[in-house]
């Protein structure tokens, strides 16, 4: 793919982020770009998004509360690249059941519909930053 390519697909994600942002913000909802994922919208999200992160936590985990405002950080900083998502583990459990998840926090990198990473457990900013990088072939 040469670079002029690349620059004009990820303009064209950032516009499409910038419209649902406005959107969003047009309803008088927070704008921090953050999705919530359920069970049953689960594969609207995954089709509707190229490049997906999906937060999945718990509001009793420790670890999670951690990462949550990490994650929420990195949505602002890959808007209209990455969608950032968020799935409660304990109101979703056929989500949960369905990707083998059976600790928290999980991250799961979906790329064009399919799983291409997971990281679970709480990690520092750069090394989650790292793992969005190289799942999504993004430039570092």
């Amino acid at each position: 793919m040469s670079d002029g390519t690349h620059d004009e697909e990820l303009e064209q994600l950032r516009e499409k982020r910038r419209r649902q942002l406005e959107a969003l913000m047009g309803k008088g909802e927070e704008a921090t770009g953050v999705v919530e994922v359920t069970d049953l919208n689960f594969s609207d999200v995954i089709r509707e998004n190229d490049n997906l992160l999906v937060d999945c936590w718990a509001e009793w985990c420790g670890p999670c509360r951690m990462v949550g405002p990490v994650i929420d950080e990195l949505a602002v900083e890959f808007a209209g690249i990455v969608t950032v998502a968020k799935c409660d583990a304990d109101a979703n459990p056929a989500l949960m059941q369905s990707y083998q998840i059976s600790a928290i926090p999980t991250l799961l990198f979906f790329r064009n519909g399919q799983m291409v990473g997971r990281l679970t457990g709480a990690y520092p900013k750069e090394v989650i930053r790292k793992h969005l990088v190289s799942a999504f072939d993004l430039l570092p």
